[in-house]
């Protein structure tokens, strides 16, 4: 009877603890036109991983790529008229293959609000900054630089079941 216990007790809980953690599909536009894919860590954290769609292309100068990771945290506590304010940081990365070769890292930190707008649906606003790195290699020539980036983005989430 004890071992029935404990193995239900441990299926409960396992259980409890996957449930808490939901999962989201979703887009954004803005800085670029980008399709993410978000997972709770916990009740107040996310990881959210996309992909920049005004940077994924394929043409006679080549292929180019662009994604990036953010982690982000509720701040606790606070809502203002439903709306949920949330910090967080992130690095996004371009690279493009052809006649020139370019690489674009842009680790950056970020703030944003969410609104819930039915059970499986919000939207969200956000801004973000921080340098971009870029590296180049064009016929045997290559550069590197840095600048200060910014941008922002509207997007929407939708719950999976």
């Amino acid at each position: 009877m004890k071992k029935i216990f404990l193995g239900l007790t441990t299926l409960a809980l396992a259980a409890a603890s996957t449930a808490s953690a939901a999962t989201y599909i979703g887009g954004s536009i803005g800085s670029g036109l980008t399709v993410h894919y978000q997972s709770d860590l916990d009740a107040a954290s996310a990881v959210r991983y996309g992909l920049n769609l005004s940077f994924v292309g394929l043409s006679s100068s080549g292929l180019t790529l662009g994604g990036g990771v953010d982690y982000l945290n509720s701040i606790s506590g606070q809502n203002y008229g439903g709306l949920s304010p949330y910090y967080g940081f992130g690095l996004d990365a371009g690279v493009g293959l052809g006649s020139v070769t370019s690489i674009v890292l842009y680790p950056h930190v970020l703030g944003g609000l969410k609104y819930n707008v039915s059970d499986p649906l919000s939207v969200f606003a956000e801004v973000n900054a921080g340098p971009a790195i870029g590296f180049a290699t064009a016929g045997g020539n290559s550069g590197a630089g840095v600048s200060f980036g910014y941008g922002g983005r509207i997007g929407l989430n939708y719950r999976l079941p």
